[in-house]
């Protein structure tokens, strides 16, 4: 269950990211910038301010905002949630972004500030990071009391400095997020664009292993991540015995979450196709050694490549607990073992790469099965001005979101062969200026298509893990 983190997740991405690390500002200057926002962030109650600089000549904070731990108790316990904040001005549109997960660090630039030239908060998901309660209450995890810590920065920086139009946006299980924000506080932001997110409805009907089987326009290339598979478990002893020389090599441990070794292995190798169309493309399946002929080591390092051995450890996994509870308790979780019929009576574990398998049993939640069903009739309801952009060949794309009869001026789109980094600027040059417009009129600002031409990441690269999940 580690296709969802990887987005929060790597190489397509980050080779296209408009990235921009903090720089001092100039030497000499005519103002401080960022005096003026200084002042209006310090009207904000609960709001503490650890930095500020500039980066590209605009000011640049790193925020905590003062959160209840529970939200139908206000006056409860609290913590503090990390947000940054890129200003480009009080009169531009804003852009809530989150990841879904922690890792909120330097400036970067989402698709949807670029394409407004508006000002950017980025927020950490609660529980992740040490954004989250002393008395890390898990029953406090689910995806109301996360809408909420959302909906009460926007209303405070609504306040304090920015009136006018507002778009939320993410990517994988940040675009996730921000469609459950909508859900709860449809009025809280104007427009929402979310990148591969999906919406797992009914975890018992699981489309993911057929559609992985149909990516890409080779099927000799789905044939030989099958024969990988195989050719792996078929050599269990032999891959078991170097992964454990690798963990003594590089002092990792494998009990706590998987609970042997063994089956953190078989995770592994069950995740692999999944992987691969997540983060690859047609381009890279000469790489896939799906003959007999292929070495231990081959496919040892493939696997690496691919999933990577060390996500699976105890130490891989640990900064990711939140998603596993989450995807136990509402947002549900790809079933690819049940379904995975070509290892048949080569598998030894029932749920080696679920969810559940990841948390343990002292705080494992009771599963809720119409959390998704809810979110997904409030959007075929009542959904407005969400903007969604796919991947051909992205399995998170067996299950997406769709559009209801009383959906409204809301928009679907999907990138050609593109996997778990697409986005508006990847898709063909028609749709790209639609897209681009679309966004461009909800925000009220002037249409300019050509601002999509320059490629950008949509999520922040310092959110990039490892693993095959969201």
């Amino acid at each position: 269950m580690r296709r969802l983190i990887r987005f929060a997740l790597v190489v397509a991405l980050v080779a296209g990211s408009a990235f921009t690390t903090a720089a001092a500002a100039p030497a000499v200057q005519a103002a401080d910038p960022v005096a003026e926002v200084t002042a209006k962030l310090q009207t904000i109650p609960g709001l503490r301010i650890e930095s500020s600089t500039t980066v590209s000549g605009k000011p640049f904070f790193v925020l905590w905002y003062t959160q209840a731990a529970d939200h139908r108790k206000p006056r409860g316990e609290k913590f503090e949630q990390r947000v940054t904040l890129w200003h480009r001005g009080f009169d531009r549109p804003t852009v809530l972004h989150t990841t879904g997960y922690g890792g909120v660090g330097g400036a970067f630039t989402s698709e949807p500030t670029r394409l407004v030239d508006g000002n950017q908060l980025n927020v950490e998901q609660r529980f992740f990071n040490t954004s989250k309660p002393a008395s890390q209450d898990w029953t406090k995890l689910n995806i109301w009391q996360a809408a909420t810590d959302h909906h009460e920065i926007i209303q405070a920086f609504k306040k304090a400095l920015y009136s006018g139009k507002w778009v939320s946006t993410g990517a994988s299980k940040g675009g996730m997020t921000s469609v459950y924000h909508r859900r709860f506080y449809p009025n809280d932001v104007d427009a929402t664009v979310a990148y591969v997110a999906p919406q797992d409805v009914d975890n018992r009907r699981d489309s993911y292993v057929s559609f992985i089987q149909d990516a890409g326009t080779d099927p000799a290339c789905n044939l030989a991540l099958r024969n990988m598979q195989r050719n792996t478990l078929l050599r269990r002893p032999a891959m078991v015995a170097k992964l454990k020389e690798m963990a003594a090599q590089k002092g990792l441990t494998y009990e706590d979450t998987f609970g042997t070794v063994d089956r953190a292995f078989e995770a592994a190798v069950l995740d692999t196709p999944f992987a691969f169309w997540q983060y690859s493309t047609q381009a890279n399946c000469p790489q896939v050694p799906g003959t007999a002929a292929a070495t231990d080591q081959q496919l040892f390092d493939f696997i690496d490549q691919i999933s990577g051995w060390e996500f699976y450890s105890d130490e891989g996994t640990a900064d990711f607990l939140p998603y596993y509870y989450q995807a136990t308790q509402q947002l549900n979780w790809p079933d690819v073992a049940s379904k995975t019929t070509w290892l048949k009576g080569l598998l030894h574990y029932r749920e080696a790469g679920d969810a559940p398998a990841a948390v343990p049993d002292s705080i494992e939640p009771k599963h809720e099965p119409y959390a998704m069903a809810d979110v997904d009739k409030w959007l075929k309801t009542s959904g407005r001005r969400m903007l969604f952009v796919y991947g051909e060949n992205d399995p998170w794309s067996a299950e997406k979101f769709e559009p209801g009869r009383g959906t409204r001026d809301s928009h679907w789109y999907i990138q050609p062969a593109g996997n778990h980094g697409s986005s508006i600027t990847g898709l063909p040059a028609a749709q790209r200026a639609e897209a681009t417009q679309i966004l461009q009129t909800w925000m009220g600002v002037a249409p300019n298509p050509a601002v999509a031409q320059t490629k950008t990441t949509t999520i922040d690269p310092g959110a990039q893990r490892q693993g095959r999940l969201r």
